[in-house]
């Protein structure tokens, strides 16, 4: 007669199963819960990291073959959940209930840095993440365009309410000044303008944030990456070597601020930028390399009619991998979050 089946028994079958990104076991990592068993019936939950999770299958499959093998199991019932974790960088932060503020940045503009930052904002939030999106290009505000919204809703009384498509809320200086209108700024005056982005606007509780920087490594995007405790960094880039030095001269530029790299995104693969510069970058400065969109006509189609390529052409091979793309930035996101968990509160002054 099969021993009777208990937590401890189906606990340590679970121990032996390992977190492809995080390098532990779903019980240490106490992604295990709601566990319960009804004779030879057992059912829990998988709490992931992120929704986005890209090896969500994977992790399922492997806990299930572990249910398996434990005698006495005869049926398995595993829900997957997913709660994305602070990375203990945003504490603090004048009171913002964000838990990842995660930059897009790039050496140079033109490199589709914003198209990017639109599409990973979308895609973070079709996999049911509570995503935000800043327009920091203060002085080339492009997101109310690429995501056909012309204006805000009005204000509370006392914050101003982010405009909201495809599940995405966002703020920009482009819903702010007239259309054509040019900003004439110094950088006190554009830090000013970020830290309202950040405290008169009712975000509400978010998991990530996306912030589109402006291009190069001038004073706006430095003081930008100062004022904010950033969860991490993308690097964009084009194919060719000079995009390239560019591309290298802003992520040096995080790396001498202490900002963790999440990694190198390649736009627009193909016959006319070529392809495998963002690999060469990525492998040259010993940061991951997230992925390469290729240069199709219904991303540029896409920005121009405010309607993100993974929301009108979902099944194209630039919406396919500016998804997977999506998923491997959660994930780099969710091992910097467990790996600062212990960090000390940022006060930003």
């Amino acid at each position: 007669m099969p021993e009777k089946l208990s937590s401890e028994m189906i606990l340590a079958a679970l121990s032996k199963v390992q977190e492809p990104e995080l390098h532990k076991d779903l019980v240490t990592l106490n992604m295990i819960r709601d566990l319960d068993i009804q004779g030879d019936i057992v059912t829990f939950t998988i709490l992931l990291t992120t929704p986005a999770c890209p090896l969500k299958g994977s992790i399922e499959k492997a806990a299930r073959e572990a249910m398996m093998s434990v005698s006495g199991v005869k049926s398995v019932k595993i829900k997957m959940d997913a709660s994305v974790p602070n990375d203990g960088r945003m504490r603090g932060l004048l009171n913002l209930p964000v838990r990842n503020a995660v930059a897009v940045a790039s050496g140079k503009g033109g490199v589709g840095k914003s198209t990017v930052a639109v599409n990973l904002a979308v895609a973070l939030a079709q996999s049911g993440a509570r995503v935000g999106l800043m327009d920091a290009d203060i002085y080339g505000p492009n997101i109310p365009t690429m995501m056909g919204v012309r204006q805000m809703p009005a204000s509370n009384g006392e914050k101003l309410i982010p405009a909201e498509r495809y599940g995405v809320k966002m703020i920009s200086m482009g819903f702010l000044v007239k259309p054509g209108q040019p900003l004439i700024w110094r950088g006190p005056m554009l830090n000013s303008a970020i830290r309202q982005f950040l405290a008169d606007v009712e975000w509400g509780e978010l998991d990530y944030l996306i912030i589109d920087l402006p291009p190069g490594t001038g004073d706006a995007a430095l003081s930008l990456a100062q004022t904010l405790p950033l969860s991490g960094a993308l690097i964009v880039t084009l194919p060719q070597a000079i995009s390239l030095e560019d591309a290298s001269r802003g992520l040096e530029m995080f790396r001498t601020l202490e900002v963790p790299i999440l990694g190198v995104i390649e736009n627009m693969r193909g016959e006319f930028f070529g392809a495998g510069g963002g690999e060469d970058l990525a492998r040259i400065a010993k940061v991951p390399f997230l992925g390469a969109v290729p240069m199709e006509s219904s991303v540029r189609v896409g920005g121009d009619t405010g309607e993100p390529v993974l929301f009108s052409k979902p099944d194209s091979e630039a919406a396919k991998a500016l998804k997977a793309i999506a998923g491997q930035v959660a994930a780099r996101v969710s091992v910097e979050a467990i790996a600062q968990k212990d960090a000390p509160t940022i006060n930003v002054i």
